[in-house]
């Protein structure tokens, strides 16, 4: 394994069966943001008056976060996929993979709705980034 933690040479596709054929490579990404995912919530606690501590674990969603230059292609196949939705007045849902070689990881989402789009760039002196937001039902992590 490589001895960096680059993020220049991963390799992200989106897949969404009922709009495309094949998964789509999203590429494109934006100077310093390219995705991220938020904190999760595996457990919850509470504590009694008495001060004991009790905890559970809970299903949590995980919220996949990707921004892209403006020019990018990907920004064609996510327009593609909302308006096939507003079209349809459904939504379809998708799994994205994530390839990280430089720290030997695939991350696996499965089952995520489009929960946020920009569906146009900002303008300003140049054209800016776009962000997107997918909500996953679950996400794994398993080496290369």
């Amino acid at each position: 394994m490589p001895n960096t933690i680059t993020s220049a040479n991963a390799e992200f596709t989106l897949s969404v069966p009922d709009v495309f054929a094949v998964p789509v490579p999203i590429e494109g990404f934006s100077t310093d943001d390219a995705f991220d995912t938020e904190n999760v919530a595996p457990n919850e606690a509470i504590m009694g008056v008495d001060g004991v501590l009790s905890g559970g674990y809970t299903p949590y969603p995980v919220k996949l976060k990707f921004v892209l230059q403006a020019d990018s292609p990907s920004n064609l196949a996510m327009d593609e996929w909302r308006q096939a939705m507003d079209a349809a007045r459904e939504t379809f849902p998708a799994n994205a993979t994530i390839i990280a070689p430089s720290i030997g990881k695939v991350f696996t989402f499965t089952t995520g709705f489009l929960t946020g789009d920009m569906p146009t760039p900002q303008g300003k002196k140049v054209l800016q980034s776009q962000t997107y937001e997918i909500t996953f039902q679950s996400v794994t992590a398993a080496p290369v």
